[in-house]
């Protein structure tokens, strides 16, 4: 795609929500970098926590990006609707100061503000295809006001994207999202990940907490594989008071890594396990793709989407199957080497360039339809406005 910068529905300056705990912050910062590229001035307004220290040096990094940190609560946190109120109020006013061309919501429920932009919503996850994906059941009644909020969030925006196509079909099946949406592929740049002389030793990342990223199975793994296995992330939940560690069992833990610091990693790993139950998308899982990793992934519908046969497969519920995989890979170079040369062709498809184009195209998209509607209205009013000078008499 060739991109037309007179374009009218191009926007010259975007608001942007993302949040400082999960991967959505790495996602943001990385598309927040190809806007600007391109004259695109963008305005990132975080929640969840403050920015730490390494993750504000990052976006000092990006040219024509600016920070608007806050602390309010997310959606998917114990009760947070008194947070989400409130910063619903404050992205309302960072609008009317900024007045941005358009309105990118990674979360769900802003997306019912009536923003005077055109609003793009992401789904990156929610609570109910994680609840369906890691417990097999429903989420408990309590979570019903989520579920009403992301539903009202997604009927009032003007468009939806989601990473996989199997994301857009959860929102489908758990809150009635009756719009086509659009697949937009989250991206990579491979000179940020390159494959480096290869060490005998495994890497998986992600939140050990979480149940959906399965980084624990990998930890209880590791007592049956003979290599050394690696964790990269955090080993506490967002709200833990003091901090403490998890367990890791028989793999280590290298705590929270830069970017710089994870490229480094996996560019010298041979295997990356991450046999995820839930992954709307896999960042990590494609990161190691370009850096040279065979790959072994959960077997669930996103990710047999978007690698299709480069790696192995596993259940994510089968500790000694993935335990199995890793040995067969550690044990033959030769079968190594292949799945490592597939998954790292695959994980090329998903540049950044391709993002970029993607979602420029939709913020054009969704600007251009919008001015559509408003011409629309307009002639409509004044098709149906009485005549000057037409009374009442007259029109009996």
């Amino acid at each position: 795609m060739t991109l037309d910068a007179t374009n009218p529905g191009m926007p010259g300056k975007a608001l942007m929500t993302a949040d400082c705990i999960s991967g959505v912050w790495g996602y943001a910062l990385e598309l927040s970098r190809l806007l600007t590229g391109l004259g695109i001035e963008v305005h990132l307004a975080t929640m969840g926590r403050l920015p730490s220290e390494s993750q504000r040096a990052e976006a000092a990094t990006v040219p024509g990006l600016t920070l608007h940190p806050s602390e309010f609560r997310l959606e998917w946190m114990d009760d947070p609707w008194e947070d989400v109120a409130d910063a619903g109020d404050w992205l309302l006013a960072l609008e009317r100061e900024l007045r941005p061309d358009i309105v990118h919501l990674n979360d769900y429920a802003n997306a019912a503000l009536p923003f005077e932009a055109p609003k793009l919503v992401v789904a990156h996850s929610c609570v109910y295809s994680w609840w369906h994906a890691v417990r097999d059941e429903e989420p408990p009644p309590a979570w019903e006001e989520y579920r009403a909020h992301v539903r009202i969030g997604l009927l009032g925006a003007d468009s939806v994207a989601a990473p996989t196509a199997t994301m857009l079909r959860a929102l489908r099946t758990h809150y009635g999202f009756p719009g086509a949406g659009r697949v937009i592929p989250n991206g990579c740049d491979p000179r940020s990940f390159r494959p480096l002389a290869k060490d005998h030793f495994v890497i998986t990342a992600g939140h050990v907490w979480d149940e959906g990223k399965n980084v624990a199975a990998v930890a209880r793994a590791a007592s049956r594989v003979a290599w050394p296995v690696f964790i990269a992330g955090d080993e506490s939940l967002p709200d833990d008071a003091d901090g403490s560690p998890r367990t890791t069992l028989g793999a280590q833990h290298l705590g929270r890594l830069s970017t710089s610091q994870l490229a480094r990693w996996m560019g010298r790993a041979a295997i990356c396990a991450m046999p995820a139950r839930y992954e709307p998308f896999g960042l990590i899982a494609l990161q190691a793709g370009l850096a040279g990793c065979a790959l072994v992934l959960g077997d669930i519908p996103t990710q047999r989407e978007l690698w299709g046969n480069a790696p192995l497969w596993v259940s994510p519920d089968d500790e000694k199957a993935l335990a199995r995989a890793i040995c067969a890979l550690s044990d033959d170079g030769d079968l190594r080497e292949l799945l490592a040369a597939r998954c790292r062709e695959t994980a090329l498809r998903y540049t950044t360039e391709r993002m970029r184009d993607a979602y420029v195209a939709a913020y054009a998209d969704v600007r251009t339809r919008r001015l559509v509607r408003a011409n629309a209205g307009s002639h409509m009013h004044a098709a149906t406005a009485p005549q000057r000078g037409t009374t009442d008499a007259s029109r009996g």
